[in-house]
């Protein structure tokens, strides 16, 4: 029998390459100190991993003789979260939800069997009480009768209660709080989530059971622990927006069943997350009209076309040094676009501060949105008010051209439904995907550069 031994090993959060000691970089990926100290065992023979997928072979097989038809899914009884996951959760699935702390993660994976009483749900709470779980679950409401919680985070007996339970579905918060006796290390290191990450993804495999994993985000804002962790994952859905605002995103990351350019919006009210069908008409604006410094953006977020209002504030700047913040917003996209603004047309704004934010508290990443940043400013700088039937979709260029975005029609048909009259584009957009669409006579105004939008937008000032 083999004598059991230990050794200080240096790991890599990132990709989990592993280095007798210590270095700088990581030389399997090359990021900077991301070089962790673990103990670990060696001298103990490990029992052979085998996964069985229902259905399959242990022995190669013709590509052709393999059977392709449509995975079986589970619909989760909520709309968004069905679509993002490309028409329901996959039979043997393993899913990723990360998020920052207070986003609703936990809400959002107690909601899914509150709300689907027909599945036998087995809940692992890693972080709270049993009793706490049920306070949140009185709170938001629902059928729990079919819903088991089990606190423990020891995963030999998180799997042994699995397989006697044999669930429709199980969730597991947090994998960073589980461990495994095999590894000799605290939970929440690189081994211990590679390894209790692993015994789950054996788990679903083997007996076919969807498993619902919800992670914890580094302040950098990707998930916490090594890179493999998401290699293993069949898919991963992150959590987005101010965890002070109403709003959240859940965007998909990685889909290895479904498409990656598909995202879902929820709102957080008392009673958890409420799915948000239609999130234009809740971020287009919301007050008075003839107030400048606003502008609407036709954005696109995946294949999702919505409106955003963008709010904008110029000001002389107070103590000399002119300041530049932004909500929601790339501040190095801003700083890009008032350079623009003043080297291309002539507009004076190195003396001004400039505040911007994204109406809804969104973080928006669509270069669409650069022609309703400049418009935010220039209308709070001239405190000229765009008409609230406006809006804008265009790139600008360091040229200060506008440059055309992708799918422009989709954006143009979701501001004629939502009743928008005009929408500025670039000169160059293609409109042939308009053809037989109904757009209730709104007008496109094409313009080539930004002093041409100023000409045409800011007559008279």
């Amino acid at each position: 029998m083999a004598t059991v031994k230990t050794k200080t090993v240096w790991f890599c959060k990132e990709c989990g390459n592993e280095s007798p000691k210590w270095m700088g970089r990581c030389p399997a990926c090359g990021e900077w100190n991301t070089m962790v100290e673990e103990t670990v065992a060696t001298g103990k023979k490990s029992a052979p991993a085998s996964v069985t997928v229902p259905g399959s072979s242990h022995k190669p097989m013709p590509l052709s003789d393999i059977d392709s038809s449509v995975e079986n899914r589970i619909s989760l009884n909520n709309a968004e979260m069905d679509r993002i996951l490309g028409g329901g959760l996959v039979e043997g699935s393993l899913v990723l939800i990360g998020g920052e702390p207070g986003i609703g993660k936990s809400t959002l994976s107690l909601q899914i069997p509150l709300h689907c009483p027909d599945l036998r749900t087995l809940y692992v709470t890693g972080e709270e009480s049993a009793r706490q779980v049920k306070l949140r679950a009185a709170r938001i409401g629902g059928d729990d009768a079919n819903c088991m919680i089990y606190s423990e985070t020891l995963m030999e007996n998180i799997i042994a209660e699995a397989r006697e339970m044999m669930p429709d579905l199980m969730i597991v918060d947090s994998v960073q709080t589980m461990f495994t006796q095999t590894v000799e290390s605290s939970p929440g290191s690189v081994t211990q989530i590679k390894e209790t990450a692993a015994m789950l993804l054996r788990f679903a495999k083997e007996t076919g059971v969807p498993v619902i994993l919800i992670g914890h985000i580094t302040k950098e804002g990707s998930i916490a622990g090594p890179k493999i962790l998401e290699h293993i994952v069949d898919v991963v859905l992150q959590f987005e927006g101010d965890n002070r605002g109403t709003y959240r995103l859940l965007r998909s990351i990685k889909n290895r069943f479904g498409s990656t350019s598909e995202l879902a919006v929820f709102e957080m009210t008392g009673k958890g997350l409420r799915e948000v069908s239609n999130p234009s008409e809740m971020l287009i604006p919301m007050h008075e009209e003839g107030l400048s410094g606003v502008a609407v953006s036709a954005m696109l977020d995946g294949t999702r076309p919505f409106l955003i209002e963008v709010q904008s504030l110029v000001s002389s700047a107070a103590y000399g040094t002119p300041q530049r913040s932004a909500t929601g917003f790339d501040v190095r996209r801003l700083n890009m676009l008032l350079a623009v603004l003043e080297k291309r047309a002539g507009f004076k704004l190195s003396v001004k501060d400039v505040f911007l934010n994204m109406a809804g508290g969104l973080k928006v990443n669509d270069p669409a949105c650069d022609l309703a940043v400049i418009c935010a400013v220039l209308s709070s700088n001239f405190d000229f008010p765009i008409p609230s039937d406006v809006c804008f979709a265009g790139e600008i260029g360091l040229s200060g051209e506008i440059r055309p975005v992708a799918q422009t029609d989709r954006r143009i048909i979701e501001a004629a439904r939502l009743g928008f009259r005009k929408i500025y584009v670039s000169s160059f957009t293609s409109l042939e995907g308009l053809a037989g669409q109904d757009v209730n006579g709104m007008e496109v105004v094409k313009v080539a550069d930004v002093p041409a939008l100023c000409r045409s937008l800011f007559k008279g000032n």
